[in-house]
């Protein structure tokens, strides 16, 4: 059955609120077994709505969902049960769109999702860092929204103009994949993501387009705001464009728990910060919520990735980098059994493998890989925006610190004075 929004009420004026709307044909459409909710012919207003099992939310080609210019139009949501909302990142459950612990859930179309996000930043004078900051408000964290969900399908959708905050963030789910959706955000607005991919399994994204301020792809194991603690695996990525002032694809952050079994083919990044970043930090926000600041709570175990067939050019930072910090609050398993093919790579940097004294990075693989190093003059003062930072050199060669069984093979680095 189709549930035409029109039906209940939303007026495609691009300024009538239509978030009640919305909602009631979403309700509509579940309380009847389920089927499609249209949104077509105009660009439609909305706030936080709740997409519920077995209901398509499909945009047509000719329509728009554009997101409210007023934070409290995006609430915290009372009575979710898959998480506590203390402990996720910023501490709120907040977004634009949210789905909890339903099944067979899809958003689909040739049609737009505007986030509205120049209403949640604002410029910064001379800035050295980011050109944006957030407003001083309670802002959406986050566009799109899954938690505990399983069978979830994102298809064709475009989505524009994020505020400072991730654009899709998968958590805790099963069976999800993203197919020919595009993100096209601001590339200097602050913790600005594209597709976050955390403690959930069996996950695709293909033939996806991202360009965004922070991390393009990420694949993490935060477990802190759920009940227990959950592997990420069996991710693929494959057949996908990324830009990004931050890395093309992160896997890990502080303390998160396993993640394994995941594959990277067929990717082209220009114009990132970093090409394939993993790096556990340490790195504290406020000591008094040390739990809550976007970080897990149990040893990281990273093993069994493959990247193949990848095109980098113009990495600002190193083509690959992984990197453990020495502190012993960042809680470290392993990290092993990494293989890197066919990867050709230009930038000024060189790769760097940093593991720390009581905790070697292992069975570390290059095979059919170019490292072509440049300067810095391409990249017009870059070194002072986005997530990069201020730039520093180690050369071309690779740089290795506590590390075993690194196995290069027909691998060429190409440093260029």
């Amino acid at each position: 059955m189709i549930f035409n929004i029109k039906d209940f009420g939303a007026v495609a004026d691009g300024n009538t609120m239509n978030t009640t709307a919305i909602q009631k044909a979403i309700d509509t459409c579940f309380e009847n077994g389920g089927g499609q909710v249209l949104v077509e012919g105009g660009t439609y207003m909305f706030g936080t709505i709740v997409l519920r099992s077995n209901v398509e939310l499909h945009i047509v080609a000719n329509a728009t969902l554009l997101g409210s210019p007023q934070c409290e139009d995006y609430p915290e949501r009372a009575g979710v049960k898959h998480v506590n909302s203390e402990k996720l990142p910023r501490w709120r459950n907040a977004c634009y769109i949210y789905c909890e612990e339903s099944e067979n859930v899809s958003i689909t179309g040739m049609g737009k999702i505007d986030c509205n996000g120049k209403a949640f930043v604002r410029t910064v004078e001379n800035p050295t860092y980011w050109t944006y900051h957030r407003i001083k408000a309670p802002t959406p964290p986050r566009v799109v929204f899954f938690a505990g969900c399983k069978n979830v399908k994102i298809t064709d959708i475009t989505m524009v103009n994020q505020p400072a905050g991730w654009s899709y963030w998968i958590h805790d789910c099963d069976y999800v994949s993203f197919d020919r959706v595009k993100i096209f955000a601001e590339v200097e607005y602050p913790n600005n993501d594209g597709i976050h991919i955390n403690s959930s399994r069996n996950v695709t994204v293909s033939n996806c387009d991202i360009t965004c301020g922070d991390d393009s792809i990420i694949i993490r194991a935060n477990n802190a705001s759920l009940p227990e603690n959950k592997v990420c695996e069996k991710v693929c990525v494959t057949n996908c464009n990324l830009t990004s002032y931050s890395g093309g694809i992160r896997i890990g952050w502080k303390n998160d728990g396993v993640i394994r079994n995941c594959t990277f083919s067929n990717i082209v990044m220009t114009d990132t910060s970093i090409g394939i970043d993993i790096t556990l930090p340490h790195f504290l926000f406020d000591p008094e919520k040390l739990w809550t600041a976007d970080m897990g709570r149990e040893a990281t175990l990273i093993e069994n990735l493959s990247f193949d067939n990848i095109i980098m050019d113009n990495v600002y930072g190193e083509p690959v980098k992984i990197q453990l910090a020495p502190q012993e609050e960042t809680l470290v398993n392993a990290i092993r059994n990494l293989y890197f093919s066919h990867i050709h790579a230009r930038g000024p940097r060189g790769i760097q493998l940093s593991g720390r004294e009581q905790n070697h990075l292992d069975n570390i693989r290059f095979s059919d890989c170019t490292f072509e190093v440049t300067d810095y003059s391409a990249f017009n003062n870059r070194e002072y925006h986005g997530a990069q930072g201020i730039k520093q050199s180690h050369g071309g060669y690779p740089k290795l610190i506590y590390c075993d069984r690194i196995i290069f093979d027909n691998v060429e680095f190409q440093i260029k004075n």
